[in-house]
């Protein structure tokens, strides 16, 4: 499967690349941004987490997007389909720097990767996986049009990490109002 670009009206999704490394850690080492996902990270660690996407791209044929603001060219996110091995379902994710919060960055572009997934993927449904205090992201998924179907657990190491399963299928998703 050929690695997919895609564009919104203010955004290119594409697969992560050496050059966004820097964006990356950046984020990564951002505890506020990443509270929900881990927590903020080490220069190194952050390097393996970004090979971890790019490795899933080569294994699965499908990973988290890198998000470049159209407007300025610069690295603000990763988001898009994610399932590793024990994970609850086949999720649409999302994760953004801090100065890109409240612009609706994550809803446009996790509908462009949901849209994809579907077509691409062949997925007959999505799940996001919120910490219950994640009001943003349950915000999200709201617009997005999924709901709550119930408490999660992820695999090891996370396995302790409370979350929340938010959710739709591929025929609610195309019944949508858009």
């Amino acid at each position: 499967m050929s690695k997919p670009v895609l564009e919104t009206a203010r955004l290119i999704l594409r697969p992560p690349r050496r050059e966004d490394f820097d964006g990356w850690a950046a984020w990564k080492s951002d505890a506020e941004a990443t509270r929900f996902i881990g927590g903020g990270m080490a220069r190194p660690q952050a390097w393996r987490d970004l090979l971890t996407m790019a490795g899933s791209w080569s294994i699965q044929g499908f990973g988290m997007f890198s998000v470049i603001e159209k407007a300025s060219g610069r690295w603000v996110g990763r988001l898009g389909p994610w399932m590793p091995e024990g994970w609850p379902g086949s999720e649409i994710g999302w994760g953004l720097t801090r100065d890109a919060w409240g612009k609706g960055y994550a809803t446009e572009g996790a509908t462009a990767t949901i849209d994809w997934a579907f077509a691409a993927l062949g997925w007959t449904e999505v799940i996001h996986s919120i910490d219950p205090n994640n009001d943003p992201s349950k915000a999200v998924a709201r617009r997005l049009g999924s709901t709550l179907r119930g408490a999660g657990r992820l695999p090891v190491p996370f396995e302790k990490e409370p979350i929340e399963i938010w959710g739709q299928t591929r025929e609610q998703w195309c019944g949508r109002d858009r």
